[in-house]
């Protein structure tokens, strides 16, 4: 069945939604919070997202940025009282899919839901794969040189944004809020510490060190 996140604050708005998702044949999830959301988007297989911008732990673009960061092409409909045309250019160059004003028509958020899950684009890899290191999402198993390499979850977070933007340098800043879900802390250095880790396993020459910058997987 289609899976379908509701990121929406408002439990009214929420519930309304859902119910009519659902008698359209949708499953549906809801959070109120942007981190419960992309909790959920990490761990479920979900099909589309609904997404509000004024949620009370971040912005409803904080959490597009970091879904799209993640390399997720789930498509995306932002829900929102901003409506204005700089908030609507900010949504979609954010990376989403569709921006809807509230007060809004439930039969055409549908009819939008419908027209995106058939337009979504194909599906994303099994596995990624750059030098000598694969790593496999179905079964999150990682191998280097066709040795498998234990990782935990924190490091397996850590390398498949790596390898999803492979050659890329990467901030601590970016990282950070990548894979812990995190605002930058200049004093945390647990970026570098999980690098290190990371290094142990795949080799000390994978992940390239750019000083002042961040890191890059070579």
């Amino acid at each position: 069945m289609t899976q379908i996140l509701i990121i929406e604050d408002e439990a009214l708005i929420a519930a309304f939604i859902a119910k009519g998702l659902k008698a359209a044949g949708y499953a549906c999830f809801i959070e109120a919070t942007g981190r419960g959301g992309l909790k959920v988007a990490e761990r479920e297989a979900i099909d589309l997202v609904i997404l509000d911008i004024g949620l009370p732990d971040m912005s409803g673009f904080t959490v597009l940025e970091r879904l799209r960061g993640q390399g997720v092409r789930t498509p995306v409909i932002i829900l929102t009282a901003r409506s204005s045309a700089a908030d609507t250019v900010a949504g979609l160059t954010s990376g989403a899919d569709d921006y809807m004003g509230k007060p809004f028509s439930f039969d055409e958020l549908l009819a939008r839901v419908r027209l995106r899950l058939r337009s979504a684009p194909a599906e994303a890899p099994h596995a990624l794969r750059h030098g000598a290191v694969t790593l496999d999402l179905g079964t999150r198993r990682v191998t280097v040189s066709g040795q498998e390499v234990e990782l935990s979850a924190r490091e397996f977070a850590l390398l498949e944004t790596f390898l999803r933007n492979p050659g890329q340098v990467l901030s601590r800043e970016r990282l950070l809020s990548t894979v812990w879900g995190l605002d930058f802390d200049p004093g945390s250095n647990i970026v570098d510490v999980y690098v290190r880790y990371l290094r142990r396993k795949i080799g000390a020459e994978a992940v390239e060190t750019i000083r002042n910058v961040g890191y890059r997987l070579v």
